[in-house]
């Protein structure tokens, strides 16, 4: 059960279970997978604490507890395989793990958080690629 704080009910070993399985089917997408492999490889080593960092991030946005520390935006602004139509990929994605893995109103809350922080990297990732003398896109 979610602490009272929480934005909607779920646990932090669910979010476990979801950005576990949502980080195996990043390997294996064809336009993606390259991308995080190419930047992690293919080590347990190094993919056990990206998925604990990442589930520590969404715990935080949706239970409030503190666990993360980092900087999203600037993480993915300074990756230049990152375009931005990838995050339309990755939110096709998410919502297809979060469809397998959870209650369908915590998967619809959890989807609507990820849709809305996905926007706001894309933009943030759009701002840094567009030309500096080009009107923003929006």
């Amino acid at each position: 059960m979610a602490s009272k704080l929480a934005r909607f009910d779920i646990t932090p070993d669910e979010i476990a279970r979801v950005v576990a399985a949502f980080y195996f089917r990043i390997r294996a997408d064809d336009i993606l997978g390259p991308i995080f492999i190419g930047r992690l490889g293919n080590s347990t080593e190094v993919w056990r604490p990206h998925e604990a960092k990442i589930a520590a991030f969404w715990s935080n946005a949706i239970l409030f507890d503190r666990a993360y520390s980092g900087n999203p935006m600037q993480v993915h602004m300074g990756v230049p395989e990152i375009k931005p139509e990838h995050f339309a990929l990755w939110l096709e994605l998410f919502d297809n793990v979060l469809e397998k893995e959870l209650k369908p109103e915590t998967a619809q809350a959890f989807s609507a958080l990820a849709h809305r922080i996905g926007r706001g990297l894309r933009m943030g990732v759009q701002a840094v690629r567009q030309p500096k003398d080009g009107p923003p896109i929006f």
